[in-house]
């Protein structure tokens, strides 16, 4: 009889969330160098008055990293309430329906591959052992102890937008006036390269489609938000 799996390697699900954290920090960072050096040429390429933009990238920067927090911080929460809601609910069946959540429990693992009898062990075992981890596990795939924090995926969020809204802030603003486009142009590009590698890579996939799409997508918008500004600052 083969040996049944009683569950993943403890690590594995820790392992995965953090690929999940790093990956969403990549995207974040990619978020902000684009969104802000997108403003940053517009107004380069209207006005030259090195104060007008270092307030744009400024605000964008600051507005960015807000949005960014809230919109994940309302995400996870609804997410962990949700989670929270399928745990009462599991809890409270496992309070009145014992019986039928231990023939539910089997059927899962008979689902899998196992045996009837094996199935039936299996979950004997565990629900003596932690009767509503068991059903998480293996029913909802959440663990009571894995709910995400809301408030830390927003300033993880907001953390990776900011990290990555100053580059294109700092190539804007340090070099001379006749060197900032072109600087920012391969500042950006070169970030762009670097993330798309990043989230490529922890992601599992082509390197070289993943850092194309970024890099191509990004420098679309720089060149269309620098028209813009160059067509706005002619006509003024």
């Amino acid at each position: 009889m083969t040996e049944p799996d009683h569950g993943a390697d403890p690590h594995s699900a820790g392992h995965a969330s953090r690929l999940n954290w790093l990956r969403a920090g990549v995207l974040g960072a990619n978020d902000g160098i684009v969104s802000v050096a997108a403003l940053v040429v517009g107004v380069a390429a209207a006005t030259p008055d090195a104060a007008a933009i270092l307030i744009a990238g400024v605000a964008s920067l600051l507005a960015g990293a807000i949005s960014m927090a809230l919109g994940e911080y309302v995400s996870v929460s609804s997410q962990r309430d949700t989670e929270r809601a399928l745990i009462a609910k599991e809890r409270s069946e496992l309070e009145h329906m014992p019986e039928q959540e231990l023939a539910e429990l089997a059927g899962l693992y008979q689902a899998k591959g196992l045996s009837s009898d094996t199935a039936g062990q299996v979950a004997l075992e565990l629900t003596a052992h932690d009767a509503l981890g068991a059903h998480l596990e293996v029913e909802l795939h959440i663990g009571t102890e894995e709910l995400a924090n809301p408030w830390h995926a927003a300033f993880a969020s907001a953390l990776a937008f900011t990290v990555g809204a100053i580059l294109p802030l700092l190539a804007v603003l340090l070099p001379p006036p006749a060197w900032r486009l072109p600087a920012t142009f391969v500042a950006v590009g070169v970030a762009l390269v670097i993330t798309g590698w990043l989230s490529a890579y922890l992601g599992g996939s082509p390197k070289a489609r993943a850092i194309s799409r970024v890099v191509i997508g990004g420098l679309l918008a720089l060149g269309v938000t620098w028209a813009i500004g160059a067509l706005i600052g002619t006509s003024i």
